[in-house]
C-alpha cells in the first residue's frame, strides 16, 4: 500500500504586496492550504489573495517579523510548513526537491534554502549574497521563531537541519527607492531589538560600523565584482546599519523624557 504524501501548509506574510501576492500564491499552489497573514495593507493585496480558492486570509497589526511569523504558524493546519516571503519564488527543480524530501522516511526537522538575489531581474553573484540562506521548509511541531530577533528572524529548531540542493529565487531589489525604504524599516526594527538588549549607541556604532559593513561586503565579499549593482546594494545595506543608531538614540531619549 502506497504511503500518502504528507500535507503542506504554505505561509506568506504581507504588507502592500499587490505586485507580488498573486505570483507567489500561484508559485506554491501545489501545497494543501495557503495562509496569508496581512498587516492591514492599503492596496489590493487582500482582495487579490482572497480571489484564490485555496487561500485563507487573516489580518494582524504588524509589530515585528518574529511575532507575525509565529502567528501565521499558529494558523497552519498541517505539520509541514513552507514559509515564503512575497518576493521569493521556487524553481521547478526546487518544487520537485520539496516533494521528494517530504516523502522520505528519515527527514530532517528543517531545511535551509540558499537564495539567489535578483537585482532588477538579474542575479547578483557576490556582494555577500553568495552564501545567503534561510529555513523555508520545516515541521511545525519542531520549530518556533525566537523572540531575540525582531528582523532577520531566527527559527529555533528542535532536531536536525539540512540544506536543499536547489536555490530559491529572491526578487528583493526592484528599484532604488523601494529597497532604501525597506532598509530604513529594517533599521527601525533592529534599533528596537538593540534597545531591548540595552545596547547604547556610541561613535563606533555611528561611523565605524556602517563603514566596515560597506567595505566588508564590497571588498571582502566581492561586491566590486558585481559592478555598479554591487556598489548600490553594498551601500544600501551599510545605510541600513547607519540608520539604526539614530533610531536607537531616539529610543533612549524618549525613555529619559518619561523618567
Amino acid at each position: 500500500m502506497t504511503k500518502p504524501t504528507p500535507k503542506i501548509t504554505g505561509l506568506i506574510i504581507t504588507l502592500n504586496e499587490e505586485q507580488n501576492v498573486a505570483e507567489v500564491i500561484q508559485n506554491i499552489d501545489f501545497v494543501d492550504e495557503i495562509i496569508v497573514l496581512d498587516s492591514y495593507s492599503v492596496d489590493k493585496t487582500v482582495e487579490i489573495a482572497q480571489s484564490f480558492d485555496k487561500v485563507k486570509v487573516y489580518q494582524n497589526k504588524f509589530e515585528n517579523f518574529t511575532d507575525q511569523r509565529n502567528l501565521a504558524l499558529d494558523y497552519a493546519t498541517h505539520n509541514w510548513i513552507l514559509f515564503l516571503d512575497a518576493d521569493e519564488r521556487l524553481t521547478p527543480k526546487l518544487k520537485e526537491e520539496i516533494f521528494q524530501t517530504i516523502q522520505q522516511e528519515n527527514t530532517a526537522e528543517a531545511y535551509y534554502f540558499y537564495r539567489k538575489f535578483m537585482f532588477k531581474g538579474k542575479p547578483l553573484h557576490f556582494s555577500g549574497w553568495q552564501t545567503d540562506k534561510n529555513i523555508r521548509l520545516f515541521k511545525k511541531d519542531a520549530a518556533r521563531y525566537s523572540k531575540e530577533r525582531l528582523v532577520h528572524e531566527i527559527l529555533r529548531v528542535k532536531g536536525r537541519t539540512r540544506v536543499m540542493k536547489h536555490k530559491l529565487i529572491h526578487y528583493s531589489y526592484i528599484n532604488y527607492h523601494s529597497y532604501k525604504l525597506k532598509m530604513k524599516n529594517y533599521a527601525q526594527l533592529k534599533a528596537r531589538e538593540l534597545y531591548m538588549k540595552e545596547i547604547k549607541p556610541n561613535i563606533f556604532h555611528f561611523y565605524i560600523k556602517p563603514t566596515y559593513k560597506f567595505l566588508y561586503k564590497y571588498i571582502i565579499r566581492l561586491g566590486i565584482l558585481d559592478g555598479k549593482r554591487g556598489f548600490i546594494i553594498c551601500y544600501l545595506n551599510a545605510y541600513s546599519v547607519y540608520c539604526r543608531y539614530p533610531y536607537l538614540k531616539k529610543l533612549y531619549q524618549e525613555e529619559s523624557e518619561i523618567v
